[in-house]
């Protein structure tokens, strides 16, 4: 089991970077109106309408869409981290040799 310390400082970091892509990711998705008319529906306000115009909602298509293959690229550069991280941590001796 490895240690806080242990671990590479990048994985750290990439694992803020996906934790916070994935909650914006899930604002911008809570945002949007769907046929139920999105968060604002489920609050009891107009559904119909959009706080942010009538063209926002395909703009909102495109930034989910960007934002979540970004999401998705920077799991799969943490996967490569982390199973990077774990081979350096097999081929080094837990106890030192030598004395």
């Amino acid at each position: 089991m490895a240690l806080f310390a242990d671990v590479w400082w990048l994985s750290h970091l990439l694992n803020f970077i996906v934790l916070g892509l994935g909650l914006l990711l899930m604002l911008i998705v809570l945002i949007q109106r769907g046929k139920g008319g999105g968060l604002a529906g489920a609050f009891g306000g107009v559904g119909g309408s959009s706080p942010f115009g009538s063209r926002a909602a395909d703009q909102f298509v495109k930034i989910t869409l960007y934002l979540a293959a970004v999401w998705v690229l920077f799991i799969m550069i943490h996967v490569k981290v982390v199973k990077y991280d774990t081979q350096a941590q097999d081929t080094t001796p837990a106890i030192p040799r030598g004395e």
